[in-house]
Parts: C-alpha cells; structure tokens; sequence
C-alpha cells in the first residue's frame, strides 16, 4: 500500500470521506498554490463540515417527507408581486423557529403557499432543525386514528418533537368536531415551544367553519397567530403560469381550475 492509500484509508477510519476521496487533488492543490499547512489544514476542514452539513440536509430532507423540493431561488417573485421577497429572505434566516413563532401563508389556490412553505422547510434543515412536513387532512386523519386506538399520547409526542411542523391545506376539506380538538390539542402542545409553518386558502374569519366550531377555531388562532408572521398571497395561480404564458389555457379557465 502506498503511502497515499495508506493516508485515504486512515482519514476514512476517522469518517472523514469527503477528504478522502479527493485527498490527491488536494494535495496538488496545495502544491500549485503554495498552501501552508495552516491553509491546508483549514480547507480540508471546510470541505469535510460542508459535506456533512449537506449529508445532514440530505437526510433531514427526507425525513421531513415533503411533496417536492424546491427554494426560495426557485420561486419567480415578480409573477407574485404581493410576496415582499425581502420579508421572505428575511423568514429564510430561521430566527423564528429557535423563538417557538410559526409562520402562516394564505392566499388562493395555487399562488405559491406550499412553495413557499417547504422552500423554509428547506433552510431550517440546512441550519439544523429537524422538519415535518404533513397536509391538514392527513394530520387529523392520523390524529383520529390514534385517539380511536388509544395511542393519541404517543401520536401528539411525535407531532411535537419537530422543532419545525408544516402542515399545509388548512381549509381545503371541512374538519368535524373531534378532529379540531385533536388539532387544538397539538397546538397547545407546540404553543411557545415548538414553530410551526400553515398555509390554508381560507381567510382567518373563516376558520370558525373549517374547524365547525366558532370557540375551537378562536383559541386555535389565539395560540396560532400570539408570535406569528402571517403572509397574505393575492394575485394569479402560480402553478399555472406557464400554461398561460402558452396559451394552452386561458384567463376563465384558469379560473374553474383552481
């Protein structure tokens, strides 16, 4: 074994695989540019915490279970002329999520809410927060389950846990009694303890007949919105723009398709 070999198969003893497999280019590196051990020391350092810093995204990414994944990159802000980009860039920083505030997305159909809302998720798992990522409808549906089996401790423990929720469509399918108690419950739990991102279609006015219950819905949002950022999108379906830009689909039938 070489002596090179004999240094790549030590740094992967010591887990530090990233410098490891570039370990020669390095070293050439470090030639042509006339590094001192100090700088070479220092780089090899840099580049073995960005690699882990993007395993570790990696992984909170999947464990977060989002429907897709996208950034505040790759949204097109001048289509949503109501998104202050700098307010976002802003939220981007995570302060709230150390606080224990949540952040709440509203607008229409298609504007950008759930981009919105996992492009965040994104940036508190690349700053080390761990992410869950759930619609309304499948969060009471799991909440209804565990309360029939006797195991809603052990399901509200796990909602709890994150230091970042996402639950995402609140409004779009009507939540019976029972579910918004079991919603309240996970809001009292995570109340000033644990942020929380929602996005719903519904103005907060509204939420008396999404959750069926006038009383249940204003101390939902009496919790929700005490350290809050609520962000309101006005404007044309952001999921439908290229369609519209084409011509494949026109002003009234974007309308219907919302």
């Amino acid at each position: 074994m070489s002596g090179l070999e004999q240094l790549e198969d030590g740094l992967r003893n010591l887990k530090l695989h990233r410098l490891a497999d570039h370990l020669e280019i390095f070293l050439e590196d470090a030639g042509k540019q006339t590094w001192t051990h100090a700088e070479f020391l220092e780089k090899a350092i840099q580049e073995e915490l960005a690699s882990k810093r993007d395993k570790r995204t990696e992984m909170g990414t999947r464990m977060a279970r989002f429907p897709f994944v996208k950034t505040l990159d790759a949204f097109d802000f001048t289509y949503q002329p109501s998104i202050d980009q700098r307010r976002l860039k802003d939220l981007a920083a995570c302060r709230w999520i150390e606080n224990g505030e949540n952040v709440i997305f509203l607008g229409p159909p298609g504007v950008g809410k759930t981009h919105m809302a996992v492009a965040l998720g994104v940036e508190a798992i690349r700053l080390g927060y761990r992410t869950m990522f759930i619609t309304a409808q499948a969060l009471i549906g799991n909440l209804t389950k565990a309360h029939s089996e006797n195991r809603l401790e052990e399901k509200l423990k796990g909602y709890t846990q994150p230091r970042l929720l996402i639950i995402d469509e609140i409004g779009y399918i009507p939540i019976d009694r029972l579910g918004a108690n079991l919603f309240f419950q996970l809001v009292s739990r995570r109340y000033e303890k644990g942020a929380m991102i929602l996005t719903s279609n519904q103005a907060f006015s509204n939420w008396g007949e999404v959750f069926g219950d006038q009383i249940i819905a204003t101390a939902i949002l009496d919790r929700v919105l005490h350290h809050s950022v609520t962000v309101n999108i006005k404007g044309e379906s952001y999921r439908l723009k290229e369609k519209l830009k084409a011509g494949i689909l026109n002003r009234k039938q974007e309308a219907s398709a919302a």
